[in-house]
Protein backbone atom coordinates (compact mmCIF):
# COMPACT_ATOMS: atom_id res chain seq x y z
CA UNK A 1 0.00 0.00 0.00
CA UNK A 2 1.37 3.54 -0.85
CA UNK A 3 2.19 5.96 2.06
CA UNK A 4 1.01 8.57 -0.43
CA UNK A 5 -2.70 7.13 -0.42
CA UNK A 6 -3.41 5.00 2.81
CA UNK A 7 -6.65 5.22 2.03
CA UNK A 8 -8.85 5.57 -0.25
CA UNK A 9 -13.27 5.00 -0.30
CA UNK A 10 -16.04 7.63 -0.94
CA UNK A 11 -19.26 7.74 1.35
CA UNK A 12 -22.38 8.12 -1.06
CA UNK A 13 -25.56 10.20 0.50
CA UNK A 14 -27.27 7.10 1.38
CA UNK A 15 -24.87 6.09 3.23
CA UNK A 16 -23.53 9.23 4.88
CA UNK A 17 -27.49 9.83 5.57
CA UNK A 18 -28.44 6.48 7.18
CA UNK A 19 -24.95 6.86 9.59
CA UNK A 20 -26.36 9.80 10.69
CA UNK A 21 -29.60 8.64 11.46
CA UNK A 22 -27.93 5.05 13.58
CA UNK A 23 -26.36 7.87 15.73
CA UNK A 24 -29.42 9.73 16.35
CA UNK A 25 -31.08 6.13 17.32
CA UNK A 26 -28.17 6.00 19.31
CA UNK A 27 -28.60 8.71 21.33
CA UNK A 28 -32.11 8.49 21.45
CA UNK A 29 -31.41 5.49 23.90
CA UNK A 30 -29.16 7.50 25.67
CA UNK A 31 -30.93 10.53 26.61
CA UNK A 32 -28.87 11.03 30.04
CA UNK A 33 -25.89 10.96 28.80
CA UNK A 34 -23.90 14.12 30.31
CA UNK A 35 -20.87 16.45 28.56
CA UNK A 36 -18.30 17.10 31.10
CA UNK A 37 -15.71 20.49 31.12
CA UNK A 38 -11.99 19.72 30.44
CA UNK A 39 -12.06 21.05 34.36
CA UNK A 40 -14.56 18.55 35.77
CA UNK A 41 -12.98 15.68 33.30
CA UNK A 42 -9.67 16.27 35.56
CA UNK A 43 -11.40 16.89 39.23
CA UNK A 44 -13.71 14.54 39.23
CA UNK A 45 -12.37 11.21 41.19
CA UNK A 46 -12.49 8.30 38.71
CA UNK A 47 -13.68 4.89 38.90
CA UNK A 48 -11.07 2.47 37.22
CA UNK A 49 -8.82 -0.59 36.94
CA UNK A 50 -7.20 0.58 40.44
CA UNK A 51 -10.52 1.44 42.35
CA UNK A 52 -12.67 -1.17 41.24
CA UNK A 53 -11.57 -3.70 43.61
CA UNK A 54 -12.76 -0.84 46.40
CA UNK A 55 -16.00 -0.60 45.22
CA UNK A 56 -16.63 -4.13 45.10
CA UNK A 57 -15.68 -4.33 48.71
CA UNK A 58 -17.49 -1.57 49.37
CA UNK A 59 -20.84 -2.85 47.65
CA UNK A 60 -20.39 -5.94 50.08
CA UNK A 61 -20.39 -3.68 53.31
CA UNK A 62 -23.34 -1.71 52.34
CA UNK A 63 -25.23 -5.12 52.19
CA UNK A 64 -23.56 -6.10 55.03
CA UNK A 65 -22.99 -3.60 57.39
CA UNK A 66 -25.51 -0.71 56.45
CA UNK A 67 -25.01 1.01 59.89
CA UNK A 68 -21.75 2.72 58.61
CA UNK A 69 -24.06 4.35 55.55
CA UNK A 70 -24.28 7.89 55.63
CA UNK A 71 -28.07 9.36 55.54
CA UNK A 72 -26.98 11.32 52.53
CA UNK A 73 -26.09 8.17 50.61
CA UNK A 74 -29.48 6.88 48.42
CA UNK A 75 -28.42 2.96 48.28
CA UNK A 76 -30.72 2.83 45.51
CA UNK A 77 -29.51 5.31 43.21
CA UNK A 78 -25.74 3.95 43.94
CA UNK A 79 -27.11 0.86 43.00
CA UNK A 80 -28.69 2.21 40.21
CA UNK A 81 -25.34 4.20 38.93
CA UNK A 82 -23.88 0.73 39.01
CA UNK A 83 -25.76 -1.02 36.88
CA UNK A 84 -26.24 1.73 34.28
CA UNK A 85 -22.22 1.78 34.28
CA UNK A 86 -22.18 -2.06 33.14
CA UNK A 87 -24.52 -1.42 31.27
CA UNK A 88 -22.75 1.60 29.01
CA UNK A 89 -19.48 -0.82 29.69
CA UNK A 90 -21.19 -3.27 27.61
CA UNK A 91 -20.53 -1.06 24.53
CA UNK A 92 -18.04 1.31 25.25
CA UNK A 93 -14.96 -0.54 24.34
CA UNK A 94 -16.82 -0.57 20.66
CA UNK A 95 -17.44 3.08 20.76
CA UNK A 96 -14.16 4.19 21.59
CA UNK A 97 -12.65 1.68 18.77
CA UNK A 98 -14.80 2.82 16.43
CA UNK A 99 -14.06 6.75 17.29
CA UNK A 100 -10.40 5.87 17.21
CA UNK A 101 -11.09 4.42 13.36
CA UNK A 102 -12.29 7.34 12.76
CA UNK A 103 -9.90 9.81 14.11
CA UNK A 104 -7.09 7.93 12.94
CA UNK A 105 -9.01 8.26 9.46
CA UNK A 106 -9.30 11.54 9.70
CA UNK A 107 -5.51 11.50 10.78
CA UNK A 108 -4.46 9.74 7.29
CA UNK A 109 -6.50 11.79 5.03
CA UNK A 110 -5.75 15.07 6.77
CA UNK A 111 -2.22 14.04 5.95
CA UNK A 112 -2.60 12.82 2.08
CA UNK A 113 -3.85 16.22 1.71
CA UNK A 114 -1.74 18.13 3.49
CA UNK A 115 1.36 16.14 1.59
CA UNK A 116 -0.35 16.91 -1.50
CA UNK A 117 -0.95 20.37 -0.68
CA UNK A 118 2.92 20.36 0.11
CA UNK A 119 3.65 19.14 -3.64
CA UNK A 120 1.88 21.33 -5.03
CA UNK A 121 3.20 24.73 -3.15
CA UNK A 122 6.86 23.21 -3.86
CA UNK A 123 6.19 22.86 -7.56
CA UNK A 124 4.46 26.61 -7.65
CA UNK A 125 7.35 27.87 -5.85
CA UNK A 126 9.89 26.34 -8.20
CA UNK A 127 7.78 27.13 -11.35
CA UNK A 128 7.79 30.57 -10.23
CA UNK A 129 11.75 30.42 -9.30
CA UNK A 130 11.70 29.62 -13.09
CA UNK A 131 9.66 32.17 -14.62
CA UNK A 132 6.77 30.31 -15.35
CA UNK A 133 3.45 32.50 -16.49
CA UNK A 134 1.35 32.56 -13.37
CA UNK A 135 3.56 30.93 -10.84
CA UNK A 136 4.62 33.73 -9.11
CA UNK A 137 0.67 35.13 -8.14
CA UNK A 138 0.39 31.24 -6.87
CA UNK A 139 3.22 30.90 -5.29
CA UNK A 140 3.05 34.43 -3.48
CA UNK A 141 -0.62 33.58 -2.35
CA UNK A 142 0.51 30.18 -1.11
CA UNK A 143 3.33 31.64 0.60
CA UNK A 144 1.22 34.01 2.72
CA UNK A 145 -0.69 31.17 3.99
CA UNK A 146 2.05 28.09 4.47
CA UNK A 147 1.83 26.79 7.30
CA UNK A 148 4.60 27.52 10.00
CA UNK A 149 5.18 30.55 7.60
CA UNK A 150 6.20 33.53 9.74
CA UNK A 151 4.58 36.84 8.88
CA UNK A 152 7.38 39.55 7.30
CA UNK A 153 8.10 42.57 9.60
CA UNK A 154 7.24 45.98 8.32
CA UNK A 155 10.75 46.64 7.14
CA UNK A 156 11.60 43.41 5.30
CA UNK A 157 7.90 44.11 3.31
CA UNK A 158 9.65 47.04 2.85
CA UNK A 159 12.96 46.48 1.58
Amino acid sequence: MSRDNRLSAQLDAAAIEAIQQSLATVRTHLPFLVSLTPQERMELPKLGEKTVGFDEKCVSYMQTSPEFLPGFIDIAEVDKDRSLRAQLLRFAADLQALNLQVEDSLTVLGSEILMADLAYYQSAREAARRGRAGAQGVYEDLRTRFPGARALPEKAKAA
